[in-house]
This record gives C-alpha cells, structure tokens and sequence, in this order.
C-alpha cells in the first residue's frame, strides 16, 4: 500500500484484506456492460478487482491526493474529482443510458446521505453493495417494532430489499476503526413514485419518528405537518412511530397529499 495518510476529515479506513475484497466483488458480480459507480476508491484495492471484472469503473473521489495515483494505476478508470453527495447521478446514467450499480466502503459520517441519495434516485439505480458500519447495517434491515427500527427501515424496506452479506472486523482496514462493519446488498425495487410524493413519503416518515418516543398524533404535531388534522386519516394516531406498517406510512402520505 502506497504511503498516503487517511484523512480524519473524510473518514477515511483504507481496506488492505484480499479476502474481504473479492468476497464484496464476488457479491457484486460485475459484468463488462454495467454502469458500475464506485464511491471514494481511496488507493484502488477494490477498484483494481473490480478491473479484472469490467471494463469499466466510474470512481468519485473526493481526496486529491491519491487522485493522480489512481489515474496513473488504472488508465480504464473513469475518474471524477468530487465529493460524491454532489455527484449528479442523472448524468452519470445517461452516459450509458442504464441503472446504476453503486458501491464503495462509505465513510461513517456520510453514510445516511449516501443512502439518502440512492432513496432519491432510485429511478435509475439497479442495486448498491456497500461496506456500512455494522450498527447501520442492522438499522436499515431492522423489523417493525424492534429499538433499531426507524427512518431508513422505513424508507429502503419501502424502496428496495436488504440483503445483509457478511460481517468484517475492524482488523481488515488502515487505520482500525472501533466498530465493526457489515457488507449490504441493497436491490431497488421497481417503484414508481413521482418526486412530489417520494419528498412528502420521506417527510412523513421523517416526522413521524421525530420524536420516537411519543405518540404519532404529538409527532407530527411538532413536525412540518402541525397545521394538519390527522384525526381522519385512519391512521391509529396513539401509537409511536415504530409501531406502524411501511403501509401505514403511505397511507399517511396519500392522506395529506390530498388535502392540497
């Protein structure tokens, strides 16, 4: 591994374990005409894998630094410069004018606006194998009911399927985190959902578990949707917010998509 310090900033843990490596790219499972997009390459030891799979890689890389080294490694990398949340992912589909595949080992303090973004788009994006702190990974699979069950159970459980892979060890990355992580293959579902709806969906869900320990009626009533009278929407409003269906929650939608 090339002498390149990881930056706090980014919440850079570069992965150096072969073995994790191929078993993320056997998940993957590339082939040579996807439009493969793979979040902060760092040094390349995924990337260099994946380009034995495929042809082809787009990489967005927000570190300058290992921007050159990438560059004169992998001369089949398609290589742009920025932070990913920035990244206009429309663009990068209709370069090809096919579903996106995502992947990458997701710096923890990005990682619920990585899966935000994929929530957003999901209208052209296939599926996303990511590396997620472990306690992540549990949340985003979690069941309705359970402490871990919250927004992002919500809104992936509506919009894809949850497929967690396998545990890794903190001993597998430079330098050691102090949590586990867990590899998830996340497969969007063919939903279609106009943006109006999808943001009002994502706010209601927001709202809703604003305050997880009181009521869904004192929820939303301390939400964006105060104004609202709920009373009708035959929605049990004495329960909490992780007691309701993913169902419950696009009743809620419909309901106060109507009242506009």
């Amino acid at each position: 591994m090339q002498k390149v310090k990881p930056l706090k900033k980014f919440g850079q843990n570069y992965l150096w374990d072969q073995n994790i490596i191929n078993k993320i790219v056997d998940e993957i499972a590339p082939e040579n005409d996807d439009n493969l997009i793979e979040i902060g390459p760092g040094l390349g030891s995924l990337t260099n894998k994946l380009l034995e799979r495929t042809n082809t890689i787009t990489a967005v890389e927000i570190d300058t630094r290992v921007i050159e080294i990438l560059s004169g490694k992998y001369p089949g990398l398609d290589l742009i410069r920025e932070d990913f949340l920035q990244t206009d992912l429309q663009e990068l589909y209709s370069k090809k004018n096919k579903l996106l595949r995502i992947t990458g080992n997701i710096p923890f303090n990005i990682t619920s606006s990585v899966l935000f973004k994929i929530i957003e788009n999901n209208n052209i994006i296939k599926d996303a194998v990511l590396m997620l702190q472990h306690e992540v990974a549990q949340r985003i699979a979690a069941t309705r009911g359970t402490k871990e069950y919250g927004i992002l159970a919500v809104l992936l459980g509506y919009f894809a399927e949850i497929k967690l892979c396998f545990k890794v060890s903190p001993n597998v990355f430079y330098p050691k985190p102090k949590v586990y992580s867990a590899v998830v293959h996340i497969y969007i579902k063919e939903i279609k959902m106009d943006t109006e709806e999808k943001e009002l969906f994502i706010n209601i869900v927001k709202a809703a578990f604003g305050h997880r320990r009181k009521t869904l009626k004192n929820s939303l009533s301390n939400s964006i949707f105060k104004f609202i009278n709920f009373s009708n929407s035959d929605i049990d409003l004495s329960l909490r917010a992780e007691q309701l269906k993913i169902n419950d929650f696009l009743k809620l939608t419909k309901f106060v998509k109507n009242k506009f």
